[in-house]
């Protein structure tokens, strides 16, 4: 008797390293794969850090140091001819898509199969033209545009007119943290707080005014250190004002970690100072450790995943001050830090990668 042919899907990002978009890509692979979908994986750079379920056609190794027309010709055509190959049933787009040409060709002439766009921050000009006509142009007749908060789908609609937006949050995947927090090597013992994101030239984490948010609060001198999670082009200088601050001992860069749950857990609360997100996966990693979260209501994100005063802080986008407030209150008023220490972890169910599975399941109609 013949076996019914299984779902195949395949995902396509930057890399499988290092953000949001990338953890989700990666917790999807393993979800699927485990649903028994076959899963594929494509991504454009050579950086895989991830733990990830399927195949990988990794794209990355294909660049030449010029990275000339030729060769990017040359890896549009590998991808190409893979998706020709396996008949996809599915495509999910998790890049950045800025360059108009090539994602047009891509969306016309590779994509030929039903294929999901997703939208993983506020700044949605990093995912599809400015001009409206252009992206209902390229994405309006696709399977669909996924952005990863209500607001966003909103914003996504009321911008550009598409009908075809639906919301599907990041997933948490718990199992995945508990795991590697058992495998970890626990950090340094001493109290501190935590923040974590690339410390990037768009400076989009804002850890410079971080720094001096905390060092206008009552941590310094309480001994609680600011201990920061990232890499980038920024951190020497970052690294410098703390030293000028005088705070040289009592800020702590640790680079970029594929483990970053064992410092969360230990922590007293994270801190988000962004300019804005998507949906901040670092403040759903946080809570599933049972960390609470002080977090800017910037767009998008924070005030889905922040019930204020019950697993965190919400405060006034950009205000600083009222940042150095919260970071204080959090601290010093223990029957508020408890009651959100006790709800953090059961505080994001609704983001479990079981439920966020099953809308990504639904969404695309398998059974």
């Amino acid at each position: 008797m013949l076996q019914p042919r299984k779902t195949k899907i395949c995902l396509v990002g930057d890399m499988l390293s290092g953000g949001g978009a990338e953890k989700a890509h990666a917790a999807l692979s393993r979800y699927f794969a485990a649903q028994g979908i076959e899963v594929h994986n494509v991504i454009v750079q050579d950086i895989v850090t991830y733990s990830y379920a399927g195949e990988l056609l990794n794209l990355g190794k294909e660049k030449d140091n010029a990275n000339g027309f030729y060769n990017k010709f040359r890896r549009l055509r590998i991808l190409w001819k893979y998706v020709r190959k396996h008949r996809f049933d599915y495509i999910i787009d998790f890049r950045m898509r800025r360059k108009l040409l090539q994602d047009w060709l891509i969306a016309k002439f590779v994509f030929t199969v039903p294929s999901v766009y997703t939208v993983r921050s506020s700044n949605i000009d990093w995912y599809m033209p400015v001009q409206s006509w252009l992206t209902r142009a390229i994405y309006g007749k696709s399977y669909g545009v996924i952005a990863i908060t209500g607001k966003m789908k909103e914003y996504i609609e009321n911008r550009h007119g598409l009908k075809n937006v639906a919301a599907i949050y990041n997933p948490i995947d718990t199992d995945y943290i508990n795991r590697r927090l058992s495998e970890g090597k626990q950090p340094e013992k001493f109290s501190y707080i935590i923040a974590a994101g690339r410390m990037s030239d768009d400076n989009v984490k804002q850890f410079d005014k971080l720094i001096k948010a905390y060092a206008a609060s009552v941590l310094p001198a309480n001994n609680v250190k600011l201990m920061l999670l990232g890499q980038g082009v920024l951190k020497a200088q970052l690294e410098e004002l703390a030293k000028s601050l005088g705070l040289k001992d009592k800020i702590v860069f640790e680079g970029f970690q594929q483990n970053p749950y064992v410092y969360m857990c230990e922590a007293l609360f994270f801190v988000l100072s962004s300019r804005f997100e998507g949906m901040p996966n670092v403040v759903l990693e946080s809570l599933a450790c049972g960390t609470p979260v002080v977090a800017f209501n910037c767009f998008t994100g924070p005030s889905e995943i922040i019930d204020d005063g019950e697993n965190g802080l919400l405060i006034e986008d950009q205000d600083f001050d009222k940042l150095t407030e919260g970071i204080n209150r959090m601290y010093l008023d223990k029957n508020l830090y408890n009651v959100c220490k006790l709800n953090a972890a059961k505080s994001i169910e609704k983001f479990s990668m079981e439920n966020v599975g099953k809308s990504w399941m639904e969404y695309l109609k398998i059974n």
